[in-house]
């Protein structure tokens, strides 16, 4: 009865393992494998020309008529569209955070490299969150629908002003105008605050016409469906399209989705954001919570995805102006930093179904960082916190273990004498147990209600930007990366391989070897795991040795090692 439970317990532990590990996968838009296929990159052509529009199926808001597609060519080819008089241009623009790019075909923001963090590829330059290049597109844009109005296609004029934020300067700003379209103008000023990564951008739309106009104003967000440059084939996050109602909360969703017009999004809402979710970074729309707005996804080319907000001005008669005041979120995931901007922004940082466990786990991570200034030792701290939370129960199951191990030469004998009558040798082995008041299942059960707990707190450390390039001790330079040396993987097999060491040996010759074999087997992935995952699993490893080597010492089991006997 022991053996058969043991075996059922390994083949329900590698099989959840393995489930765990696709569900993960697929939650993150991947195939279930460990070496997910890489996406299919844009051509050149495509990306560097293919400008997105709002779809048709923003326009759920009664009030608002659907939206004219914009043109995909130049602002010239827009029906009813004079040619604009301006020059197209790249603005650079530099903060203490930022080095920014926009174009002035639409006043985008084609560029933004984020000076505080450096590129994990290579290191020797600033990590880019927008480009616009033959390689690669993900850029923010804006413009006028309802007619034939500026969009993200109309050539603008940047207004010459200052272009670096000056130290004891709090903000800089830089504006667009457009030249007259369908009675139309529009301006567009983006403002860029020393510290944020929150970007203030005012529209302001003018009649100049003689009749009376009602655009609606778009904001929308375009990328590639590639995955970024440097993802893990032995773990994945989210890369795509989000977005977030009062009314349906967080929703991911896949480019494959928009591909196939299979998503489900409200398609009006009077509050929440759309956003570009990538592994430690986000863009996001953001506008007053009351502010009228439909949501829509699309395809805009091949491998070449939008999602944005439409949002009515209402009727304008001539010489009236308008102004919608939006925001552009485009930095790291910092979850207190995203609480603070927009309800539900934090979310962007996504911690799956455990979201409830991970959200109180970083909080406590962070305030022990905040006392120990390094996340390698707040990580410590934190597992160390945890396995006091969970002493007593994790006492139990030791305690169950080594009454498991005491009884075992027993146990041993009786399977040898009557290892021919199979029958008696169960009704034996239940009797041993009886006497012996030992529940052969006593060493899960405490041990499975933590599992949730550890699965919450390794998302919230494969989430946490903090932990990108952030040092711990010695040749560990950052903890988001694989130990460049492997002494942490090694480590890990070796406590691993230890604690099934400790642990009451297997009568079954199969099962002991099955209790050897599945270490090694899932220790190999921590050799392509970030090193800050290593040192939460090491640093749990060796708390539970010790733990259960004092529990065996005190209940008179001598800790000794149950080594492999393979043949």
């Amino acid at each position: 009865m022991n053996d058969m439970r043991r075996t059922i317990l390994w083949v329900i532990f590698g099989f959840s393992m393995v489930l765990l590990w696709d569900k993960w996968q697929l939650h993150n838009g991947n195939k279930a494998t460990f070496f997910p296929a890489a996406p299919a990159t844009s051509s050149a052509a495509t990306a560097a020309s293919a400008p997105a529009a709002p779809a048709s199926g923003a326009a759920g808001m009664a009030s608002v008529p659907a939206p004219a597609a914009v043109a995909s060519a130049g602002a010239s080819a827009v029906p009813g569209q004079a040619a604009p008089a301006a020059k197209r241009e790249r603005v650079e623009v530099k903060t203490d955070l930022y080095r920014l790019t926009f174009d002035s075909e639409g006043g985008s923001l084609v560029g933004a490299e984020l000076l505080q963090h450096i590129d994990m590829t290579d290191k020797s330059r600033n990590f880019l969150l927008l480009e616009e290049s033959a390689q690669r597109v993900y850029v923010a844009q804006t413009g006028l629908v309802g007619g034939t109005f500026p969009t993200h296609k109309t050539v603008m004029t940047a207004v010459p002003g200052a272009r670096e934020l000056k130290d004891g300067e709090d903000s800089i700003s830089i504006r667009f105008e457009s030249p007259e379209l369908g009675g139309v103008k529009l301006a567009k000023t983006w403002t860029i605050k020393r510290g944020a990564y929150d970007i203030a951008v005012k529209h302001e739309v003018v009649n100049v016409g003689s009749g009376a106009v009602s655009p609606q104003l778009y904001l929308q967000l375009v990328r590639d469906g590639n995955k970024p440059p440097g993802e893990s084939s032995f773990y994945s996050t989210f890369t795509g399209p989000a977005v977030y109602t009062d009314a349906k909360k967080y929703q991911k969703i896949e480019f494959k989705d928009i591909e196939n017009n299979k998503v489900d999004i409200p398609k009006e809402s009077p509050n929440g954001y759309v956003a570009m979710v990538q592994h430690y970074f986000a863009t996001a729309w953001l506008l007053a919570d009351g502010t009228q707005r439909g949501l829509f996804t699309r395809k805009v080319d091949t491998n070449l995805y939008s999602v944005g907000m439409l949002t009515p001005l209402g009727s304008m008669e001539p010489g009236t102006s308008k102004a919608i005041d939006a925001r552009l979120f485009a930095g790291p995931q910092v979850e207190t930093m995203m609480e603070a901007l927009s309800p539900g922004l934090e979310l962007v940082k996504d911690y799956g179904w455990l979201t409830i466990l991970s959200k109180p786990l970083y909080w406590l991570l962070d305030q022990l960082h905040e006392i120990l200034n390094n996340w390698g030792w707040a990580i410590v701290a934190l597992v160390l916190l945890l396995k006091i939370a969970f002493y007593w129960l994790n006492a139990k199951a030791y305690a169950s273990m080594a009454k498991m191990k005491a009884i075992n030469p027993k146990i041993m004998e009786m399977r040898e004498r009557l290892k021919d009558k199979p029958q008696q040798m169960q009704q034996e082995m239940m009797r041993i147990y009886r006497e012996e008041k030992v529940n052969p299942m006593g060493g899960c059960f405490p041990i499975m209600i933590q599992i949730p707990v550890f699965i919450a707190l390794y998302w919230v450390l494969l989430s946490s930007v903090e932990m990108r390039n952030a040092p711990w001790i010695g040749w560990i330079k950052d903890l988001s990366t694989p130990d460049p040396l492997f002494i942490l993987p090694l480590l890990m097999t070796v406590s691993s391989l230890l604690q099934t060491a400790l642990n009451p040996a297997p009568p079954d010759p199969l099962q002991a070897k099955m209790m050897w074999f599945m270490p090694l087997i899932f220790s190999v992935m921590f050799f392509f795991f970030p090193a800050g995952l290593v040192l939460y699993w090491l640093t749990n490893n060796i708390l539970s040795i010790a733990q259960q080597w004092i529990i065996n010492t005190r209940m008179g089991v001598p800790p000794e090692f149950n080594l492999p006997k393979f043949k």
